[in-house]
């Protein structure tokens, strides 16, 4: 099951436990979060058309501000895997997802995201909402950051020795490390997923919270500030976790 933030009601603060269906095709439901996700994706194709559509060999100020913020992040890759064959190979991806995330954490707090909807039996449902507040959503992101780093792993060292960082029987200490290794790389799912939607869920909540106080339009200001920040740190971290358990992942077991 989904998870939605807390909603504001004209009795008081209300907590709605699944995502906000808005329509369905077929018998497949097509959720708020999922929409603003689309939304999102849209963004950054039309951001990255924007960009890549005019570079130049001498760059202008865009294209050497993008280059300049690019190329840091790609070589703060190579440098924590120590291997530009390996930040070639991962960097794709680890930017694509600190790019996706960024994005859907912002746009969920445009205005009129969460208040613009319909109405059903005297129930708002928004055509919108903050993906993260959906645990499918940020479990779809763990899953892929599990299947990613996992992958490394192997393509690395190979199936058997990556699967000895977990199946150790060369002494009972060596048997438990490798036990306990396996636990923790099975939670990061856990981790991963839950570290996203709280943070998202409790900012949201927040927000709400001080909308139904008397002060609705001063009080939310720096809080939602605040919250641009967490929605930045939140991709941020979520990126490079990512990033150094793939270097853990391809690093020969001792």
């Amino acid at each position: 099951m989904g998870f939605v933030e807390t909603a504001h009601a004209a009795e008081g603060i209300s907590v709605k436990l699944s995502p906000y269906v808005v329509t369905y095709v077929g018998s497949l439901p097509i959720t708020a979060t999922l929409l603003t996700a689309w939304l999102s994706m849209f963004i950054l194709l039309a951001v990255a058309w924007y960009i890549g559509r005019a570079l130049y060999i001498v760059p202008s100020k865009k294209q050497s501000v993008v280059e300049l913020l690019i190329g840091g992040a790609y070589n703060y890759t190579a440098d924590t895997l120590e291997s530009k064959d390996l930040a070639r190979r991962y960097f794709p991806i680890l930017m694509t997802i600190f790019l996706f995330i960024l994005v859907m954490n912002w746009v969920g707090l445009f205005p009129g995201v969460t208040s613009i909807g319909y109405y059903d039996h005297g129930h708002l449902i928004p055509f919108l909402y903050p993906p993260a507040t959906d645990l499918n959503i940020t479990i779809a992101f763990a899953l892929i950051a599990f299947v990613v780093i996992e992958f490394a792993g192997i393509a690395m060292l190979g199936v058997w020795k990556y699967a000895g960082k977990f199946i150790n029987f060369s002494s009972p200490l060596a048997f438990a490390i490798g036990l306990i290794e396996l636990v923790s790389e099975i939670a990061r799912l856990i981790a991963f997923s839950f570290r996203l939607f709280g943070n998202i869920f409790a900012g949201k909540t927040l927000l709400v919270v001080a909308m139904a106080l008397a002060t609705p339009y001063l009080l939310p200001v720096p809080i939602l500030a605040y919250e641009v920040f967490v929605g930045f740190i939140q991709a941020f971290i979520f990126a490079v976790l990512k990033l150094f358990f793939i270097k853990i992942a391809v690093t020969a077991p001792h």
